[in-house]
């Protein structure tokens, strides 16, 4: 499980790339959150936009689903920097807050029930909002949204 996972905009996947020795600093607005899986958590959120649910997915379905691409190729210090998929990044940009609440809740249920008591601090729908103005802002500036974890 990451420990540190940041949510950042960059113009373009080089400057995100860029990030990946150490993280994206101030030198670019963002998100921060502790111990999730910020691959899984990109593929669920997808997975809701494009399949709206209350419910938590399988975890074959959700393992089936297509998930983010790394943006540098995987080494082994555990660094990770993905590219969150554009329409995805859309979608998290026009959602409204209905919608974030119900995939808060659907998400928060999905790392209960796989962390229990390990599942992180952090106010999930609050993650959830401020990484869906960073896709608003992507949207307006052409940017992307990306992920660094640790």
């Amino acid at each position: 499980m990451a420990h540190d996972i940041v949510f950042f905009l960059a113009p373009d996947d080089e400057a995100a790339a860029a990030t990946r020795l150490r993280g994206p600093g101030d030198a670019f607005e963002s998100v921060t959150c502790r111990f999730i899986e910020p691959d899984s958590a990109i593929a669920e959120w997808d997975m809701y936009f494009e399949e709206p649910s209350a419910e938590v997915p399988p975890l074959e379905q959700l393992l089936g689903w297509a998930w983010p691409e790394w943006v540098t190729a995987p080494l082994n210090d555990g660094v990770e920097v993905f590219a969150l998929p554009k329409r995805l990044t859309r979608a998290l940009a026009s959602a409204n807050s209905a919608e974030l609440e119900k995939l808060a809740g659907r998400w928060t249920t999905r790392l209960r029930s796989e962390d229990g008591d390990d599942m992180t601090d952090d106010d999930l729908l609050a993650v959830l909002r401020g990484v869906a103005r960073l896709a608003a802002s992507a949207v307006n500036t052409g940017g992307g949204l990306y992920t660094w974890s640790f």
